[in-house]
C-alpha cells in the first residue's frame, strides 16, 4: 500500500535518498540470479495466460492478473523482491497513463458534448452514493464520522484503467454507452484524485494544521486545466492551422510540409504534448491522469480535422481521357510509338493518425508488459493475511454489497422511464390518427347521404361490370386506389415508432435493461485510485486502529480494502459475463430497434 503512495505522490523512497548520498560513482553491475529471471519470466508468462483464459470466457482477463499479483507478490508466496515489486509498480503506473491516453484517444468529442450531461449525472451519482452509504459504517463498526467520509471517498471513484480495459475487451469503447461511462469514470478520477489531497489534509488537520488552500487548490487547478485546454485549442490552435494552411508553406511537396508529414515527426509531437501535459498537471496539483485524458482528447481533436481517404483519392492527379477514334487508330498502327504520359503520376502523401503512431509504437509494450504490470501491481497492494480476521469479513462483504449497488445506481441514468411530455406525445398521436380516421368516415357518410337512391342502384349495378373491366385490364380499382380507414390508423402509428425515429418517443432509447446494467457493473471496480486513497488516510491517521485490535491496521481500513477488492473483482466479471449475453442475443441482428442495446450500442 505505501509502494502506491509513494509512487502516485512522487515521495522518494528511503533507498532512494541513501543512494544519492552515498560515494558511489555508479551502479557496479550484477548477472541477475537464474532464479530471478525464472520468477520474473514466469510472472509474466501467467499474467497473459490468464489474461488470454478470462477474457476468452467472460472479458475480464484483468481479474485474472490482479490474483496473479496477489500471489506471486507479497501478500502470497513472495517470491518477488521488493526492490522488484517497486520497479513493477512503476512500469504498472506508466501502463496506467498510456491506457488512459488511448481512452483519450479513442474519444468522440461531438459524442461527448452531446452526452455530457448524462455522464455528469451519472458521476455524480457515483461520487455521492457511496460517501453516504459509508455513514453505515458508524453503526457497524464505530467509526468517527471523519473515518465514514475517508471510508467513502476512496470508495467514489472508479478505477480508469479497469474501465478502459474492458470496454476494450468487450468492444464497447467506441459505443454510445462506452462515450458515457469513459466520461462519468474520468470525472469520478478527478474527484478520487482530488479526493487524496482532502484526505491528506484531513489527517494533517486532526494534528492542528489545516490549511483549506491546499484542499480547494486541485478542485480549481482541475477545472481550469480542462477549460483553458479548450480555449487555447478552440481560438488559438484552430485559427493558426487555419493560416498556415492558407499560407501554402507548410503543404506537402514541400521541404516543412514533408517533415511535418513524417510518421517519425508526429510520434515525436505525440510524446512530447504527452509527457508535458502529465508534467504540468503534477506540479500544478491536478491529476497527471486527467492530464493523459485531455492529451489523447486534443490529439482527437487535431485528426478530426485531417482529410478522408476519399477526399484523398479526389486529389490524385487524375489520367487525361482518350477518345475513342483516337485509341482506334493508334491501336490500328502497329508501327506507331506509344504515347509518353504527360506528367507522371504522384503518390498521395500518406496521412498518419494519433491513433495509427500509437498502435504502431505504443500498444505492443502497452499490451505485453505495461498492463499486466498495473494489474498485477494491484495485486501487490491487498493484505489479505489480515484481511481473513474475525469480524472483518463478514463485515467488509456487507460493505462491498453497499458499494456495490451505490455505484449501480448510477444505471439508473439510461433506463427508460415515463415521462410527462412522452405521455402527452403519445396521446397527441393517438388523437391524429384517431381524428384522421373519424374525418375519413364523416366524409363518406356526407358523400353516401346526398346521392339518391336512383343512384345508389344504378352505381350497385354498374360496380360488378366496372370490377370485371378492371381485372382484365389490369388497371388498379378505386378500392384499391386508398387505403381503408382501419390500415391508415395503423400506419399512421407504425411511421411513429419506426420511420421517424427522433420524432417518436420509442424510438430514442431502448427498454431493455442491458444498457443500465453494463453501465452500472462498469462502474463498480475501484482499483487503483481506491487503494490510493485509503492507503493515505491510513498514513495520515485518519483510519485510526482500535485499542482491542492485535493489528496494526485500523478495521476500517481491512473493510475498505474487502470493498476495494471485492468490487475490482466482481465489477469486470459481472460486465463480461453481461456482455456476452448480450452478444448472443444481438447476434445477427442488424435493426436497431431488435439490439439488446438498441441506440446504446451504436458504434
Amino acid at each position: 500500500m505505501a509502494t502506491l503512495h509513494k509512487m502516485s505522490t512522487n515521495v522518494l523512497s528511503v533507498d532512494t535518498l541513501s543512494r544519492s548520498q552515498s560515494t558511489e560513482a555508479s551502479l557496479p553491475y550484477h548477472e541477475p540470479a537464474v532464479e530471478q529471471i525464472l520468477i520474473q519470466v514466469s510472472l509474466l508468462f501467467l499474467l497473459h495466460i490468464a489474461n488470454w483464459a478470462l477474457d476468452r470466457l467472460v472479458y475480464c482477463g484483468l481479474v485474472g492478473q490482479i490474483l496473479v499479483g496477489v500471489a506471486w507478490g507479497t501478500p502470497g508466496i513472495k517470491l518477488l523482491s521488493v526492490e522488484s515489486e517497486d520497479t513493477f509498480v512503476q512500469l504498472g503506473y506508466l501502463g496506467l497513463i498510456l491506457l488512459v491516453f488511448e481512452g483519450g484517444l479513442s474519444t468522440s468529442l461531438p459524442a461527448v458534448r452531446a452526452n455530457i450531461l448524462r455522464s455528469s449525472s451519472v458521476a455524480a451519482t457515483g461520487i455521492a452514493a457511496p460517501i453516504v452509504l459509508s455513514f453505515l459504517l458508524k453503526p457497524m463498526t464505530g467509526a468517527s464520522y471523519l473515518e465514514c467520509f475517508a471510508a467513502g471517498a476512496a470508495l467514489c471513484s472508479t478505477s480508469l484503467g479497469t474501465t478502459f480495459t474492458v470496454l476494450r475487451a468487450c468492444g464497447l469503447n467506441t459505443t454510445r454507452v462506452g462515450v458515457v461511462l469513459t466520461s462519468a469514470a474520468m470525472l469520478d478520477d478527478v474527484v478520487g484524485l482530488v479526493m487524496v489531497q482532502v484526505i491528506a489534509n484531513l489527517g494533517a488537520a486532526s494534528e492542528g494544521s489545516f490549511d483549506a488552500v491546499t484542499i480547494v487548490r486541485p478542485v480549481l487547478v482541475s477545472i481550469a486545466f480542462a477549460v483553458v485546454s479548450f480555449v487555447v485549442c478552440r481560438f488559438v490552435v484552430q485559427p493558426l492551422r487555419s493560416v498556415i494552411k492558407r499560407a501554402g508553406w507548410a503543404q506537402p511537396g514541400t521541404r516543412v510540409g514533408d517533415v511535418l508529414h513524417l510518421k517519425q515527426t508526429k510520434l515525436v509531437l505525440l510524446t512530447v504534448l504527452l509527457v508535458g501535459m502529465v508534467t504540468g498537471s503534477s506540479y500544478a496539483g491536478t491529476s497527471n491522469l486527467f492530464a493523459a485524458y485531455i492529451a489523447g482528447a486534443i490529439l482527437s481533436w487535431w485528426d478530426s480535422f485531417a482529410p478522408t481517404a476519399t477526399a484523398a483519392a479526389d486529389s490524385r492527379p487524375s489520367t487525361p481521357t482518350v477518345p475513342a477514334a483516337v485509341s482506334a487508330s493508334v491501336s490500328a498502327s502497329a508501327s506507331a510509338p506509344a504515347p509518353a504520359p504527360a506528367t507522371p503520376p504522384q503518390t498521395p502523401t500518406p496521412h498518419y493518425t494519433s491513433t495509427s503512431i500509437f498502435e504502431q509504437y505504443y500498444h505492443p509494450a502497452l499490451y505485453w508488459i505495461l498492463t499486466p504490470y498495473f494489474f498485477a501491481s494491484i495485486g501487490f497492494s491487498i493484505p489479505v493475511t489480515q484481511m481473513f480476521s474475525g469480524p472483518i469479513v463478514w463485515k467488509g462483504l456487507v460493505y462491498s454489497v453497499l458499494m456495490g449497488l451505490a455505484k449501480l445506481v448510477c444505471g439508473v441514468w439510461l433506463l427508460r422511464l415515463p415521462s410527462v411530455g412522452g405521455w402527452f406525445t403519445t396521446i397527441k398521436y393517438k388523437v391524429k390518427a384517431k381524428l384522421k380516421t373519424m374525418a375519413i368516415d364523416k366524409g363518406k357518410t356526407v358523400e353516401t347521404s346526398k346521392r339518391p337512391n336512383e343512384e345508389k342502384e344504378a352505381t350497385a349495378t354498374a360496380a360488378g361490370i366496372i370490377d370485371t373491366d378492371v381485372t382484365d385490364t389490369g388497371s388498379p380499382s378505386p378500392a384499391s386506389a386508398s387505403p381503408p380507414p382501419e390500415a391508415d390508423a395503423t400506419n399512421t402509428d407504425d411511421d411513429d415508432e419506426g420511420g421517424t425515429p427522433h420524432a417518436a418517443p420509442a424510438g430514442k432509447e431502448p427498454f431493455s435493461l442491458y444498457p443500465a446494467a453494463i453501465l452500472g457493473l462498469a462502474m463498480v471496480p475501484r482499483g487503483e485510485i481506491g487503494f490510493l486513497i485509503s492507503a493515505v488516510a491510513s498514513s495520515t491517521g485518519v483510519f485510526k486502529p482500535s485499542g482491542e485490535s492485535t493489528s496494526p491496521l485500523s478495521d476500517v481500513f481491512l473493510i475498505v480494502t474487502w470493498a476495494i477488492v471485492l468490487c475490482t473483482v466482481v465489477g469486470p466479471l459481472s460486465v463480461g459475463l453481461l456482455v456476452r449475453r448480450v452478444k448472443r442475443l444481438s447476434a445477427g441482428q442488424d435493426n436497431i430497434s431488435r439490439n439488446p442495446l438498441g441506440v446504446w450500442g451504436v458504434q
